[in-house]
């Protein structure tokens, strides 16, 4: 009679021994799996620092003079008034858009040129001229004050418009013409050959191929000359000595007294000031985030 032998089960191999991670092996959480708090926190402060000043300068321009509450109410429009037609910010206004729209068609037009140039055409004193316009933004435009006026002066054109004008384009056409034409170089050059094959003259080529592609980077550069020509102070107040030819910045300047200072009108000739910039960024954001992009491609 066979019989079989009873075999004992064999004995599970023991686990064997897993080392901890290395230090350099841990993976790093990824943004997804960050805590939400770890970002809205951050976040949520910057708003706070951010939107609180904002709000200190509409109370003061909303709130009736004399008033310590922290609410605006009862609401009163009387600063608003007050600066618009007592003080003349109407006429400011009315100076501001003037210079700025101009600034940014000169600035822009002559950008256009000069970047087009270095962006297409090769000359000796290309590398010279490109090293020039790169060092003009170092110099201040402080510096540029008794040379400037003494050129007006001598072409008669103190206490006019047209003397801030020509400041403020030729103080922001360096960084124009370089932004510009690193617009320019992104448009493939065979683009505009094949329209000169067709038939088409340089100008032509330009106008109907390159110039449709450039107008992220064109809004880009010419929301820049605006807003700075709208802003900047030292031009309008060195040429312009007649009340009805200055501009905002000047205007909020005439606020501030040696004695006292009006905050109800200052507040609301700041407001004034910032809503056109505003109205500006918010209708031209898509625009000027795609130039900024296209200009940071190539050098």
């Amino acid at each position: 009679m066979i019989t079989k032998e009873a075999t004992a089960p064999a004995p599970a191999p023991a686990p064997a021994h897993r080392e901890p991670p290395r230090k350099a092996d841990r993976r790093r959480p990824a943004w997804d799996e960050v805590p939400r708090w770890q970002i809205y926190l951050p976040l949520g402060v910057y708003l706070v620092f951010t939107l609180v000043p904002f709000y200190w300068i509409l109370l003061f321009a909303l709130r009736p003079a004399g008033s310590t509450s922290l609410v605006p109410w009862p609401m009163t429009f009387d600063h608003f008034e007050k600066v618009w037609t007592d003080r003349g910010f109407g006429t400011f206004f009315q100076n501001s858009v003037y210079v700025g729209v101009a600034t940014l068609l000169a600035t822009t037009l002559v950008a256009l040129a000069g970047g087009y140039a270095l962006a297409r055409f090769d000359f000796r004193a290309k590398r010279v001229f490109m090293l020039g316009l790169l060092c003009s933004q170092f110099v201040p435009g402080a510096l540029l004050l008794v040379p400037l006026f003494e050129i007006f002066a001598e072409l008669r054109m103190i206490n006019s418009l047209g003397s801030v004008i020509i400041a403020e384009t030729v103080f922001q056409l360096p960084l124009s013409i370089i932004l510009i034409s690193n617009f320019i170089k992104n448009v493939p050059y065979s683009l505009e050959e094949a329209a000169w094959v067709d038939g088409c003259g340089r100008f032509r080529a330009f106008r109907i191929v390159v110039l449709p592609l450039l107008r992220p980077g064109l809004i880009a550069v010419g929301s820049f000359a605006f807003v700075h020509s709208w802003n900047h102070f030292l031009f309008a107040l060195m040429f312009l000595n007649n009340q009805s030819k200055q501009t905002i910045p000047v205007g909020l300047n005439s606020l501030m007294s040696a004695d006292s200072v009006d905050l109800g009108a200052l507040a609301a000739g700041g407001i004034i000031a910032a809503v056109p910039v505003v109205i500006v960024f918010a209708f031209i954001q898509k625009w000027l985030i795609t130039g900024f992009s296209a200009g940071a491609v190539k050098g």
